[in-house]
């Protein structure tokens, strides 16, 4: 086949794409004699579009995904969408603003054709996109958290658990988005630091002329004030026990209390407490048995129970309230104060703590087996530093909040009655049978009104491991062939803000309706961040365009530039130079093979000076795949890459290529050619999860193939037994070509000049092994043993002291001041060698491989610094 002069990745990934997809290598079907691997994608909101988030989330998944395809297990890489309630009604609502379409002007029934219209042009962009990536999902299995048969199973699931009492429906406290007017489940509120004002509002003491003060960011509340509470052990206030307060602007008398909940340092050391409007409030009330006034509307507006400014919005109250404070002398000043408030992650409306009729999960039971499972590792999450996040969180569950008030989405299956009570059935129909049963009467389908709320996102999406296989096992309680073979699936790819919110409802649903674990393994992604340590978003404008960067760079270029920095769980500071470093590997690797396929073959040559370094390569490449399979066993993804990066780039392409390589215009031996080819052949192997593209097409440029060939099949290698002395003397050889070459630079010596070599050494058969490699390299005449030369530069490798004749070329000032900093260097290195043997914990604790290397980097640096002082004294 013809090679191009340069790799042009747009030609190349659109062709090879297409090939795997007509090929199927990405379908999966049950198949017993093939290990399972399964994985199921986070299903990204059909609102979204490719971010950088995904970018090296999927990179991930889909780099585990082909390695265990050429280890010849079943893959499959299950794809979809989430409906994501609120992001998709706030998109709908505005598209329909713009066509002049107020909401409330449409029922329901109207509502949800627009917004399924608006799910089928853009809820598959973000889907599509992936495929530009490179993503080897099953897209057979395409799957839609409101498709027939996954809202099927969601209706399931809140009708046997609410048949089991652990779903009930109650007045509770939840965070409100007042402008999409629904409850939000709370990593739906985003956190954000804001510029507040400290009110410090006076009280006057009921029957007194004395008042105290209490400072609020929140003046607008004090009309929904139910007390005032003090810490019992603060002496500034025992004057104060038992007495009542008066509420300024409206004149009503609220009791003082006592609690140790109070800070004593924060404000002036009293709280105004507002069960209404405050989550800690709200639970102090509970225990204080205290009323409840809720002032404000699902709006934000006030409403009749604040007795003034009726109507008004809650921020224009603030000020208002504020000037009347002032007005009537009740504001004793105002200080500027930062404060973390939090915000709707879709409207970016300031979240109201709320009072509510929700529907809620009962938590305290249904979490334990979720918790032990990761406690015990059954479940392992990497890195395990997350564990203790995750303990904190289960430990310290809440009933969670499963009803929204939208339209989008799964409508609770709760119907109301006549008589004031309601009944929870999977249709209306039988709604109407158990209602008739129940309470002995005779309603028709007329008569039941279903609930108007749907349920949380996360509702559907923690059924996801268990749905996209088969959603009939929620009614049935026996699994499809489906779910017995992929199921539990192996890895979960996703990120730590939604550990608790999915993860673990996944782990939770997984016990509950199988008694088993939903994944082995989860991967904790960190988050992408700009150079500055900024979180990557549109609003900042400091995120790339994926799709951009893949037209820029190819997407094997940005694959390996997304994952060059992005050790699981800790964040990946993006720098655009990353990724044109992995387009420049791309380019590297496409030169190495325009290098070995321009080569011409002579079959009548022996390949006998070639064979120390073939045996080398042999060898390092076996240590190389061992270093790498042992990342990829600890989920080390980075570290995996970058092992294989310095294997081909520094290994292969710097120093073996250099070492068989003919001299210019020269043929090179059959035998050497084939196996340069068969390491070529691995090494594409290896790579093939990082740059599937570039690897593919390499691949079937060393031959014509055919579709079983393929290399996205193509058997992972099993690493071999390797020499690890054969490696450290070949790099002592490389250390003596380099500081040849360091040599010839710092003294503007051409590369064309030989030099002669000699070397005092008591292993001089390492160095005749390596002759060619040495003369080849360094550009040599001569190799030989013996002592120290007259004007000679030198420079010791390990113990062995090596000479370069370079009449009238020798600075011996020059030269002794290079070896006293090698041997100050040498002697401090030598120093935290021995610092960290006599470390009695080290010796103890680390494995005994790992002692012995330190004690030879001991033995060696100590022959160093005797080589170095010896050609210093010879210098004198």
């Amino acid at each position: 086949m013809s090679l191009a002069t340069k790799y042009t990745p747009e030609a190349v990934e659109a062709k090879w794409y297409q090939y795997w997809i007509e090929n199927k290598f990405f379908s999966s079907q049950v198949d017993h004699s093939k290990e399972a691997y399964t994985i199921v994608i986070p299903p990204p909101n059909v609102t979204g579009v490719l971010h950088m988030g995904h970018m090296l989330n999927n990179t991930i998944q889909d780099v585990l995904v082909r390695k265990a395809r050429m280890e010849g297990k079943n893959a499959c890489w299950v794809p979809g969408t989430d409906h994501a309630s609120i992001a998709t009604e706030t998109k709908v609502v505005a598209m329909l603003r713009d066509m002049g379409i107020d909401k409330k002007s449409l029922s329901r029934e109207d509502f949800l054709k627009y917004a399924w219209e608006w799910k089928e042009k853009y809820g598959g962009i973000i889907l599509e996109q992936l495929k530009k990536l490179g993503a080897s999902c099953d897209w057979d299995r395409t799957k839609f958290t409101m498709d027939a048969d996954l809202s099927d199973a969601v209706i399931s699931v809140f009708v046997d658990l609410h048949k089991k009492g652990k779903i009930y429906r109650g007045i509770r406290m939840v965070n409100w988005d007042p402008q999409g007017k629904t409850a939000l489940s709370d990593d739906e509120v985003i956190m954000k630091e804001v510029q507040s004002k400290l009110y410090y509002i006076k009280y006057q003491i009921e029957g007194t002329e004395s008042s105290l003060t209490i400072a609020t960011t929140r003046p607008e509340t004090i009309m929904a004030d139910v007390a005032i509470c003090i810490n019992p052990n603060d002496p500034r206030f025992t004057h104060l026990k038992g007495k009542k307060a008066i509420i300024p602007l409206i004149n009503r008398a609220i009791p003082i209390i006592e609690d140790e909940y109070v800070d004593m340092e924060f404000g002036t050391g009293c709280l105004k407490v507002t069960p209404a409007h405050d989550v800690n409030d709200y639970e102090l009330g509970i225990k204080h048995k205290l009323a409840v006034i809720d002032i404000l509307n699902d709006d934000g507006t006030l409403n009749e129970k604040a007795q003034i400014l009726v109507g008004e919005d809650r921020f224009i109250a603030r000020k208002k309230i504020g000037k009347l404070l002032d007005e009537a002398d009740q504001l004793e000043k105002i200080e500027e104060y930062k404060s973390n408030v939090g915000h709707s992650e879709r409207t970016n409306a300031v979240v109201e703590p709320k009072l509510s009729l929700q529907w809620f999960l009962k938590m305290e039971d249904i979490t334990k087996p979720a918790l032990s499972s990761v406690m015990e590792d059954i479940i392992q999450l990497h890195p395990p530093k997350f564990k203790n996040m995750y303990r904190s969180w289960m430990e310290n569950v809440r009933d969670w909040c499963i009803s929204r008030q939208l339209w989008w989405g799964h409508q609770i299956p709760a119907y109301y009655l006549p008589n004031g009570e309601y009944v929870v059935a999977k249709t209306k129909e039988e709604a109407l049978a158990q209602a008739n049963t129940q309470f002995g009467t005779a309603y028709s389908l007329a008569d039941l009104t279903q609930d108007e709320d749907v349920l949380d996102t996360w509702f559907s999406s923690w059924l996801w491991p268990i749905s996209v296989f088969d959603s009939e096992v929620f009614t049935t309680g026996k699994p499809n062939e489906d779910l017995k073979y992929y199921y539990p699936t192996n890895d979960l790819v996703t990120a730590p803000e939604i550990l608790f919110f999915w993860v673990a409802r996944m782990i939770i649903a997984g016990y509950e309706y199988l008694g088993d674990k939903p994944f082995k393994n989860v991967y904790l992604t960190g988050i992408v961040r700009d150079k500055l340590g900024r979180k990557m978003s549109k609003s900042l404008g400091n995120s790339p365009d994926p799709l951009e960067l893949i037209q820029s760079y190819g997407a094997d270029g940005v694959r390996v530039g997304m994952l060059f920095s992005s050790p699981a769980g800790n964040d990946l500071p993006f720098d655009e130079k990353l990724v044109e470093q992995g387009r420049n590997f791309a380019n590297k690797i496409w030169n190495a093979y325009r290098l070995v396929h321009g080569w011409e073959i002579d079959p009548s040559l022996s390949g006998d000076a070639n064979q120390a370094s073939i045996t080398w390569f042999e060898n390092r490449f076996n240590q190389a795949l061992t270093e790498i399979e042992d990342h990829f066993n600890k989920f080390r993804i980075s570290d995996a890459l970058m092992a294989t990066y310095k294997l081909i780039w520094d290994d292969f392409c710097s120093w073996y290529l250099e070492m068989i390589k003919p001299a210019y215009q020269a043929p090179i031996d059959a035998a050497t050619h084939a196996k340069t080819i068969a390491f070529f052949e691995n090494i594409l192997k290896v790579l093939h999860p990082f740059m599937p593209f570039l690897t593919e097409e390499l691949w079937h440029q060393i031959k014509e193939r055919s579709v079983e060939d393929s290399l996205i099949i193509a058997a992972w290698p099993r690493p071999e037994r390797f020499n690890e002395a054969n490696i450290a003397e070949a790099s002592q050889v490389f250390e003596v070509v380099s500081q040849i070459r360091n040599i010839r630079a710092s003294k503007g010596i051409s590369p064309k000049e030989a030099f002669n070599l000699t070397i005092k050494t008591e292993q001089a058969e390492l160095y005749q092994r390596f002759e060619a490699v040495l003369k080849k390299l360094a550009n040599l005449d001569s190799v030989s043993f013996g002592s120290s030369l007259e004007n000679a530069v030198s420079f010791v490798v390990k113990a062995d002291e090596c000479f370069i004749p370079l009449a009238g070329q020798v600075n011996v000032e020059e030269e002794r001041e290079n070896i006293s900093k090698e041997l100050e260097y040498t002697k401090g290195f030598l120093q935290s060698v021995i610092k960290k043997l006599s470390n009695e914990r080290f010796v103890a604790g680390a494995p005994e491989a790992v002692v012995a290397n330190e004690k030879k980097k001991q033995a060696d640096a100590e022959a160093k610094i005797n080589a170095l002082e010896e050609a210093l004294r010879k210098l004198s």
